[in-house]
């Protein structure tokens, strides 16, 4: 995807997920909105940061480095939310992308996209932005209002110590 598309997928995302998790549509959910909107924009355009050094889609594009932003509010009890940015950012560039990113660099180099996906100069491009955006919004309000029991399995099960 192009940097408009992530900018366009971050913002809806956190207009989204604050409504998610606060749906009450009250000052409650403007201040998760707020909460949860601008580590998210920061995270979905970190990886693209790889731009300016290294290999685009493959730096900053890969799961050890999405495995350093989950693991900061876990260990540090900071940058909450930016994993998440992250992590959206890598979906919509494997889904919404034919190029995709390589995923398991630096032990390798192949890169992991969608055969549904466009080029970044496609005149499709936004919208199917809005449909990787949907499709992460939608599996967000199934994790936290169907399957929450899901989620906090996971949480458990990560080795933590404060």
């Amino acid at each position: 995807m192009n940097k408009q598309g992530h900018v366009l997928n971050a913002v809806l995302l956190g207009v989204g997920l604050g409504y998610v998790l606060e749906p009450a549509g009250d000052l409650g959910t403007f201040r998760t909105v707020a909460e949860v909107s601008v580590p998210v924009v920061l995270g979905a355009l970190f990886p693209d940061v790889d731009t300016a050094f290294g290999r685009h889609r493959k730096t900053l594009h890969n799961l050890p480095t999405l495995a350093v932003f989950v693991a900061f509010p876990l260990y540090f009890d900071n940058l909450y939310f930016v994993w998440l940015g992250v992590l959206t950012h890598y979906v919509l560039d494997v889904l919404g992308s034919r190029r995709g990113i390589a995923l398991f660099y630096p032990l390798s180099d192949r890169e992991y996209g969608s055969p549904t996906g466009v080029t970044t100069t496609s005149r499709f491009a936004n919208a199917v932005t809005l449909a990787v955006t949907g499709f992460e919004l939608a599996a967000a309000a199934f994790l936290v209002h169907v399957a929450p029991d899901l989620v906090q399995q996971v949480v458990e099960a990560v080795p933590y110590t404060q």
